[in-house]
């Protein structure tokens, strides 16, 4: 494969990532960067470190501005206020945040685990994305959480009333016992409380966690197939709008995250602190992922990208297709060009064959159809190249 042109890296909108690592208690299904505390950590500290990495990687800034910023963890509402204010003091000196930049951060519903909502505002946070997982007490023990029913409905309730307009709320299906019944009361009270952006994906068992040592009791594959449909089906007829494999949004009031959008289009992003993950893409050199040290004080003795790693040109394919067709209306067809510098040649015969075979369409815009999306892993194996 050769690049049909450079890179125009001023048409690659741009976000920064911040990585926050720390939280009150690991969950057992969590695979996460996340350490649980267990003394007071150097905040103070931290913040320089993370700003520090940030002037690291100004120079692959260039002209661009900053469309989004998510923090993420870990649970980031356990840094302290004041630490948020001097981050983003910072943040605004070294970066030029565009008027409409969309910052997202990652809450837990528990009030010993976030300040006063109404804090986040001032500091310029508009978007929160709450960690709420079920409003079932005892589906929410199962999972090792430490807040509970009351807390979830009484976070998202302050949340509105602190002025926050932009809230999405994080739901798992396929709990341990779960029935399709609970299931469809979790989005049923979610819908009830106004929520207008809702993140819904079922629990997977991942390697390196408490549930992969000792799994519970998960629903069998048909009912988890059933809870799916049924509650596809349910938020469909409640006005809200699959845009993306586990992202919904309310048609009334479509509030995608910008953010999320940004990796699904093969946009760039920086990335600070421990653990975290980021994209960039160079004029004649290519695009390039990176990722920190995951340990908070290995991170804090040094902030230099430990996994430097370009994204060859035979890997390309894969790594765009992977994010685009999870959109549920793909992207625009010139934004392959646009992203990966190669020409749409690379990938219009997987494309034809995958569209004869019913999978995807492409016409002005390169999307799954409605089979390829149930199926989405065996359309992203047709783009995988031998090395």
């Amino acid at each position: 494969m050769s690049h049909f042109s450079p890179l125009d890296i001023n048409k690659i909108p741009l976000s920064l990532y911040i990585h926050i690592p720390w939280c009150v208690k690991k969950c057992p299904y969590c695979d996460f960067n996340s350490h649980e505390i267990k003394q007071t950590p150097e905040f103070d500290d931290y913040v320089k470190a993370m700003i520090n990495d940030l002037k690291n990687q100004l120079k692959f800034v260039k002209n661009r501005e900053i469309g989004s910023i998510f923090i993420g963890g870990g649970t980031p509402s356990l840094l302290p206020i004041k630490n948020y204010q001097d981050l983003f003091n910072q943040i605004k000196d070294l970066l030029n945040l565009s008027n409409t930049c969309e910052i997202t951060m990652e809450a837990n519903p528990a009030t010993v685990e976030h300040a006063p909502f109404e804090q986040y505002l001032n500091v310029g946070i508009n978007r929160l994305s709450l960690g709420v997982q079920s409003f079932d007490d005892k589906k929410l023990q199962a999972l090792g959480r430490i807040h509970n029913q009351q807390h979830a409905i009484n976070a998202i309730t302050n949340a509105k009333k602190a002025g926050f307009t932009r809230l999405n709320t994080d739901f798992m299906h396929g709990l341990p016992n779960q029935t399709i019944a609970e299931a469809i009361a979790d989005l049923q009270q979610a819908i009830d409380l106004g929520v207008s952006h809702i993140s819904w994906y079922q629990l997977t068992i991942e390697p390196n966690t408490v549930f992969y040592r000792n799994t519970p009791v998960l629903p069998d594959d048909d009912v988890l197939n059933d809870i799916f449909e049924i509650g596809s089906d349910f938020l469909q007829k409640n006005a809200f709008t699959q845009y993306e494999v586990s992202a919904w949004t309310n048609r009334n009031n479509p509030q995608p995250s910008q953010h999320n959008l940004n990796y699904w289009q093969f946009g760039d992003y920086l990335a600070i602190g421990a653990g975290a993950h980021g994209k960039v893409s160079t004029e004649e050199d290519g695009i390039f992922r990176f990722s920190k040290s995951r340990l908070p004080k290995d991170y804090l003795a040094n902030q230099s990208a430990i996994g430097w790693q370009k994204i060859a040109d035979n890997a390309l394919p894969f790594e765009f297709m992977m994010n685009a067709l999870r959109l549920k209306n793909g992207v625009p067809k010139p934004l392959w060009q646009q992203r990966t510098g190669l020409d749409f040649t690379v990938v219009e015969p997987i494309l034809q064959h995958l569209q004869q075979r019913g999978l995807v369409h492409i016409d002005d815009y390169i999307r799954c159809s409605d089979t390829g999306f149930l199926f989405l892993n065996q359309v992203l194996s047709e783009f995988l190249f031998d090395e």
